[in-house]
């Protein structure tokens, strides 16, 4: 009986064994999948923050532009005005 108690001994040591590193997998592959989530989730972000920087500098060049066509616009009156005054 002595062998059998022993044996038995060590079945549960190894049970106990192979728990705690099962435990150790799961706990391992969460931190991973919540590490993978929270760079998917960074990536998105950054992603939306490039497209409405991108937004934002379209709209800074229209704004540009219309405000150098209307320079352009104000310096050909001025010339043809000039030019009409004979200058």
């Amino acid at each position: 009986m002595n062998d059998m108690t022993a044996l038995n001994g060590m079945t549960a040591m190894q049970q106990v064994l192979d728990s705690m590193e099962t435990s150790v997998k799961l706990r391992s592959q969460a931190r991973a999948e919540r590490r993978a989530e929270e760079a998917e989730n960074a990536k998105k972000e950054f992603q939306r923050k490039l497209m409405l920087a991108e937004s934002n500098k379209l709209e800074l060049d229209a704004a540009a532009s219309g405000v150098k066509g209307a320079q352009d616009a104000v310096q050909r009156d001025q010339l043809i005005g000039m030019m009409m005054a004979g200058f």
